[in-house]
């Protein structure tokens, strides 16, 4: 049962002092330290980042692809009467356009504290606090599936959740999910000209991990090549039918941790697949 929420001027001070550095962490460490992560961070990211997401826009990525021009989920009136399961869905902005189509969205995220916030905006599908590792939905409950920066870029073993989705859908049914782009990886994490130049392999898989003054992972984040994941997607047993890289819009001017209008005209920051459950 999720809670209404506190507000964030009331909420406990739960700051952690981390360490960055690159080291190998497992499904369940990394499942324990984003949880703890978002659940901490779920406020500012709400205040931050919810004016450009809105209440009720399905919004693929900082470049500000929106479904309603993408339709990678099909045209919006072939939406109605479907069941959409929606991964990493934090306070739920895409189920709720999706609830706007005719839908029915279920609102599925790790975070409590960040559903806590689907609550407060409101909407009536159910909202599910749980890890994408382990759907706890029937085989064949839903029509579609869809995560925008949800989970795969923050699991250990990609093609376990590629699974399950896989399992929850109905033939012919469609996921789409959208991750960090590779080749972001190589650059570092700034919007501006020192974002520009390779600093790490592209190759080197080893995750980013921030961790506390005892070792333990508060934060992590997985990397995959475009090609490694092509071949997760085809591991789950998806068709891959797109893989969309959305370019920067002039009309966006905003920044977005390491995502900004200079960086964006250059390289590609956000990769989305498409694949198809035969």
């Amino acid at each position: 049962m999720i809670q209404e929420p506190v507000s964030p001027e009331t909420a406990s001070d739960t700051s952690v002092e981390a360490e960055a550095t690159r080291r190998d962490a497992d499904v369940a460490e990394s499942s324990r330290a984003n949880r703890g992560w978002w659940d901490r961070n779920a406020d500012e990211y709400q205040i931050e980042h919810g004016t450009f997401l809105g209440d009720d826009r399905f919004v693929w990525g900082p470049e500000g692809l929106d479904e309603v021009e993408a339709e990678l989920l099909g045209p919006p009136e072939d939406l109605k009467g479907k069941d959409v399961l929606e991964i990493g869905a934090g306070a739920a902005q895409c189920s709720r356009w999706l609830a706007a189509q005719g839908a029915r969205p279920v609102a599925l995220d790790l975070s409590h504290r960040q559903l806590q916030h689907a609550l407060r905006i409101g909407g009536a599908f159910p909202l599910v606090c749980a890890d994408a590792g382990a759907l706890p939905f029937a085989d064949g409950s839903f029509d579609l599936a869809c995560s925008a920066y949800g989970a795969l870029p923050f699991v250990a073993d990609p093609v376990l959740v590629l699974r399950e989705v896989r399992r929850v859908l109905r033939p012919g049914g469609r996921f789409v999910f959208s991750v960090t782009h590779p080749i972001r990886w190589a650059f570092p994490d700034e919007p501006g000209p020192e974002g520009l130049s390779v600093a790490a392999s592209y190759f080197d898989r080893t995750p980013y991990v921030e961790q506390d003054d005892e070792g333990r992972a508060v934060y992590v984040e997985h990397h995959r090549t475009v090609g490694d994941r092509v071949r997760d997607v085809v591991a789950a047993g998806f068709r891959l039918v797109d893989l969309v890289e959305p370019e920067w819009p002039a009309w966006n001017s905003s920044e977005w941790g390491g995502w900004s209008p200079l960086r964006g005209n250059l390289i590609p920051g956000t990769a989305i697949f498409v694949c198809v459950r035969d």
